[in-house]
């Protein structure tokens, strides 16, 4: 309310044809733009096998995805922006949502959705160390996430479920949802990642939810193996992994959304790249943060 929210503060100053967006495309829905990317496997597939030779970690195509993308948005703030009742936020956190599966005693599929905090200096190291300690916090059977315990309360109150969504999206709207409510829904976050490849499925483009304020939805795929012919029309084997990328195009211009994607390819082409923080990390104005590193067990 009043241009300021839990984790967000009121852009000023916007190009007049980018403010009027909200007002021609009022829903997310609306405004969803699709694009399709594939990773070159081997050089990921390399620094992985590195990493677990040379320092004995394990890193994941998903934490240097999630890398990439902290990378990018580091050198284009602009990308972790958001909009609510036709308002256009700064926001004043860098999170990423995601989807872990469940250990359970019955091998039964269980889901449990949580969200990760990052520092726009991260490294990969730090990613990863942020990645692991979220996830194991929220793989126990009996540690479920707070967005899975809120709606196992809502959803046994009968008939006043929509009532209580109502609500929340009323209070949302006006910037009055309580903050450990939006500290806790995976809906009120810079990116929402699913990693279908976990799973064994190929990528897709995911709708961006209406309800929070995500602004950015990434899948990853299976691997996609088979051959090509090159310059001299010889066959050559080629692997990628397949991303499915939805954005809000309401949230900048097309030339902002080309550089921050820029960025992410350079990174994930050479992942040593992440390895160091950035020279410089640029934030949007009035919308400074900062997040403590989190320290992991010696493994």
């Amino acid at each position: 309310m009043f241009g300021r929210r839990h984790e967000g503060r009121r852009v000023r100053n916007l190009d007049p044809i980018i403010e009027a967006m909200p007002y021609l495309m009022p829903m997310r829905c609306d405004a969803m733009v699709f694009l399709g990317h594939d990773l070159e496997y081997e050089p990921l597939m390399r620094y992985i096998a590195e990493k677990a030779r040379t320092e004995k970690i394990k890193i994941t195509f998903m934490e240097l995805v999630i890398a990439a993308y902290v990378r990018a948005i580091s050198q284009v703030p602009e990308i972790n922006r958001f909009i609510i009742n036709k308002q256009y936020f700064n926001r004043t956190e860098l999170t990423c949502s995601l989807v872990v599966l469940v250990d359970t005693e019955d091998d039964s599929v269980k889901e449990n959705t949580i969200k990760i905090r990052l520092d726009p200096s991260d490294t990969i190291y730090d990613v990863r160390a942020r990645v692991l300690k979220k996830v194991e916090e929220n793989r126990k059977e009996d540690d479920l996430g707070g967005a899975v315990k809120i709606a196992k309360v809502v959803l046994k109150i009968p008939g006043l479920t929509s009532i209580i969504v109502w609500a929340a999206r009323f209070l949302d709207r006006y910037g009055i949802l309580p903050s450990f409510l939006i500290d806790e829904l995976p809906f009120h976050t810079s990116m929402f990642l699913t990693n279908n490849a976990s799973i064994g499925l190929k990528s897709v483009y995911h709708h961006i939810y209406n309800f929070g304020n995500t602004s950015a939805f990434l899948a990853i795929g299976t691997p996609d193996r088979g051959f090509k012919m090159d310059a001299k029309g010889k066959p050559v084997r080629f692997a990628t992994i397949p991303i499915g990328v939805t954005v809000d195009e309401r949230v900048c211009g097309g030339a902002t959304f080309a550089k921050m994607f820029t960025i992410m390819k350079q990174c994930l082409k050479n992942p040593k790249l992440l390895e160091t923080p950035p020279e410089q990390v640029f934030y949007n104005e009035g919308a400074e943060y900062h997040e403590p590193k989190v320290e992991l067990k010696a493994e």
